[in-house]
């Protein structure tokens, strides 16, 4: 039973707080033009630092459901934590010396690593928790990793810019140690439910002796080599490739479109601009994953992942003929809000498919997808608009579309029946 010793909402929120230091990665394209305009690297070549990121994110993502049952939440979410926290303070030095590489490494590699273990862990242990409400609850952890662009880009790093007068080395050194400050105690509260744990109030479901057959003798390779697990794998892949294209590029993309309506707005307000859409689309990148994962639990999380790509291709190919910076602004949020929506519904669905026990490893699994994702889509968007600039906007829409369309049809041939009640 539930009780004072065993405070399952404080590890939701600490979980909470935790995702949303993370989440401050999502304001890379807060950063992009300032980098370029410092060192002269082109989109690609900065668009990579976030995209080798996003990689490691998922990559080691999935070693961290596989080692999580063996070192706990505790020690995998802080390592994570001091790994996001140092991969800034590196990429820091990496700029002091103009060397590219080394921001791969720093912020890419190291910080992704970090990102991986510290964002697989609050949403296993979270979960386990809150049996009562899965989807309620893995959706208000993940909110934070959605909301992370929102500090970042309206708290965080303005204050920073300011203090520093736009010495983006300096923002990044001491980002470095406010992100530290954030992740590092959160992640030293994550912890387990004791064994037999049960919420007040809930009764768990009876299950069939078939169905609990099934559950015993199901591992993870039989999970992951289902056709139900790369079906979930493509959608998950097709939605973020899509959206991560305006995590990465929308600050851009807005100031192209005001130059063009006005082609008198300063560099520092086309800027600010360009950080208010980060802040907003934030926003709703967070509320997304409350709230597609608490529908998701109502409709069925593949009604709810239908619904998600269904109405993004509309959005994508409405964006082709929108020249209105404050229309592109509303579809932009939009379009996170159902990107977030993806990551609130996602780890529910894991859980109602396969066996709770392999849900760390099988979840940590999927996210091989982000990482995927994280490469495909922000490089097709920064391919275009360098080799394609006056026409950029018509093909990142439409590449955006046809992916979600493709992940669409797939979502088709999915059902919610879970694996263990017989083959897939």
């Amino acid at each position: 039973m539930e009780s004072k010793k065993h405070n399952r909402w404080l590890i939701a929120i600490m979980g909470t707080v935790l995702q949303l230091s993370l989440g401050t990665v999502y304001t890379w394209s807060f950063f992009q033009k300032p980098i370029m305009a410092a060192y002269g690297w082109n989109n690609v070549q900065v668009m990579w630092i976030f995209s080798i990121a996003i990689c490691f994110l998922g990559l080691s993502a999935a070693v961290g459901g596989m080692i999580l049952p063996k070192y706990g939440p505790k020690k995998l979410a802080t390592t994570g934590a001091l790994l996001y926290g140092i991969g800034y303070l590196i990429s820091a030095y990496a700029m002091t010396i103009s060397n590219l590489p080394l921001f791969y490494i720093g912020f890419g590699v190291i910080g992704g690593i970090g990102l991986g273990l510290g964002y697989v862990t609050p949403v296993a242990t979270a979960s386990k928790w809150f049996p009562d409400k899965k989807g309620f609850i893995t959706g208000m952890v993940v909110m934070g990793f959605g909301l992370g662009a929102l500090l970042m880009s309206k708290v965080i790093a303005p204050i920073l810019m300011n203090i520093t007068d736009g010495n983006i080395v300096k923002v990044f050194l001491y980002a470095g140690f406010v992100l530290l400050a954030i992740g590092v105690p959160a992640g030293l509260i994550m912890k387990n439910p004791p064994a037999g744990y049960v919420p007040e109030g809930y009764t768990p479901p009876v299950k069939s002796a078939a169905s609990q057959g099934h559950e015993d003798s199901l591992t993870v390779s039989k999970c992951i080599l289902s056709g139900k697990f790369w079906g979930m794998w493509i959608i998950f892949f097709m939605n973020i490739a899509a959206g991560i294209m305006f995590i990465g590029l929308q600050s851009p993309m807005l100031q192209d479109l005001l130059k063009i309506k006005n082609a008198s707005m300063s560099p520092e307000a086309l800027a600010a601009a360009g950080a208010t859409l980060i802040g907003i689309s934030s926003l709703f990148n967070g509320v997304g994953r409350f709230f597609w994962g608490g529908l998701s639990d109502k409709i069925g999380r593949i009604q709810a992942f239908r619904l998600i790509l269904g109405s993004q291709v509309l959005v994508f190919i409405a964006m082709i003929y929108t020249g209105s910076p404050w229309l592109f602004g509303i579809l932009v949020c939009y379009v996170l809000l159902c990107y977030g929506g993806g990551f609130g519904t996602m780890p529910s669905f894991v859980l109602d498919i396969f066996h709770a026990k392999l849900m760390p490893v099988v979840y940590g699994t999927i996210l091989t997808a982000w990482s995927m994702a994280g490469i495909v889509g922000p490089q097709i968007a920064a391919y275009i608009k360098d080799h394609y600039a006056e026409t950029a906007a018509t093909k990142t829409f439409f590449a955006g579309a046809i992916m979600l369309a493709i992940g669409l049809l797939v979502s088709m041939t999915l059902s919610n029946k879970s694996i263990t009640h017989g083959k897939e």
